[in-house]
């Protein structure tokens, strides 16, 4: 089954931010099915009174049941239509269907697809959890023999149905939200698993998608006592084979600012600086260490391991590619290295609580 959420101008141009205007809502759902999604698509177009317009795609949503069954053949639907926008953004549908949370009315932006778009922009840049996956990956990445695809997935908070209806987006709280959710993780096209809070962090670390986001460090008998404001961060992979077998280096470096403090501490003593920045960059490597973990119990390298390795040693790679995933990525050694600067504290070089 596909869905198709489509734009009314009219009443997105004479709306009011807030409720739509009594003109109607800027959207509607058009929702046919087919074996294929070209056949999908085609009767479609007998529900709507204007020709589908594909180069005005954004947003593709793909439900999660769909998922696990398998992605590549929507793509190369996709792939194979010249109108389709190759930078448009993919999401995977968290325990829902893609027709219901594209149903969901949001009080902030008109267009839902919007919405979303917006949402994992937002997160992506501070967070540091959610990826901006786009169509050009996704199909680059098919062809790889040593990259997996990593999806960013979004959820419903409430109930759907409700927020279909228009009053969704006239009350200060809404019945239903759009929430940023888990990354989904992909194994030959298919959904095998999902990542969220440091290990979905620990997967931006290394593909070096992290803008900016925030590390909380455990200091003395406080936990989380202090949180450590990324500004910028870079990594690079090396790959190197000892008897044949993948060694894996991931080297991260950091700079950011003291944000937050709940412990009483002397800032400008270069001694807990350098304490600081040790803990710092053992919470990194932690949480770059539990999302590889996590990635070799469902064989899927979603970091490209596999591509370094084939890059570094072409010849090796031709029999190594046959059984990476199931062989070689499960058992590789990973070493990471983490250097991380405090190059801020804030205004107050002395905290005040005892």
């Amino acid at each position: 089954m596909s869905t198709f959420q489509i734009v009314n101008p009219g009443n997105v141009a004479g709306a009011t931010q807030r409720g739509g205007g009594s003109a109607g809502l800027p959207v509607a759902l058009y929702t046919s099915t087919g074996d294929t999604l070209v056949e999908a698509s085609r009767k479609a177009s007998k529900q709507i009174s204007r020709i589908p317009y594909y180069s005005h795609t954004n947003l593709v949503v793909i439900g999660e049941e769909l998922a696990k069954e398998g992605i590549q053949q929507i793509f190369d639907a996709v792939e194979r239509n010249p109108q389709f926008r190759p930078a448009a953004n993919i999401i995977i549908a968290r325990k829902q269907t893609a027709k219901q949370l594209s149903s969901v009315l949001t009080p902030i932006d008109k267009i839902p697809a919007n919405q979303i778009i917006k949402t994992l922009q937002f997160t992506k840049g501070l967070l540091g959890e959610n990826v901006d996956t786009r169509i050009r990956e996704i199909i680059e990445n098919f062809s790889l023999d040593g990259k997996e695809v990593v999806i960013s997935s979004f959820r419903i908070a409430g109930d759907w149905q409700k927020g279909a209806e228009q009053d969704n987006v006239r009350t200060i709280e809404p019945s239903a939200r759009l929430r940023a959710a888990e990354l989904a993780v992909f194994k030959n096209g298919k959904l095998v698993g999902w990542m969220k809070n440091e290990e979905a962090r620990g997967v931006l670390w290394v593909l070096n998608k992290v803008k900016q986001t925030n590390v909380n460090i455990d200091w003395g008998e406080s936990k989380e006592g202090l949180s450590y404001k990324v500004m910028r961060a870079q990594a690079k992979v090396k790959a190197k084979l000892k008897d044949g077998n993948p060694i894996i280096s991931v080297v991260i470096k950091t700079e950011g600012d003291i944000s937050e403090t709940f412990i009483s501490m002397d800032f400008t003593d270069p001694k807990q600086i350098i304490e600081l920045e040790k803990k710092i960059q053992q919470e990194i490597k932690k949480e770059v260490r539990k999302a590889v973990h996590a990635a070799q119990k469902k064989k899927s390298d979603i970091f490209g391991f596999g591509e370094v390795v084939h890059r570094t040693y072409p010849e090796e790679w031709k029999e190594m590619k046959k059984t990476w995933h199931n062989k070689y990525f499960p058992e590789a050694e990973l070493h990471v290295k983490v250097d991380s600067f405090i190059r801020r504290t804030g205004l107050r070089t002395r905290s005040y609580i005892q």
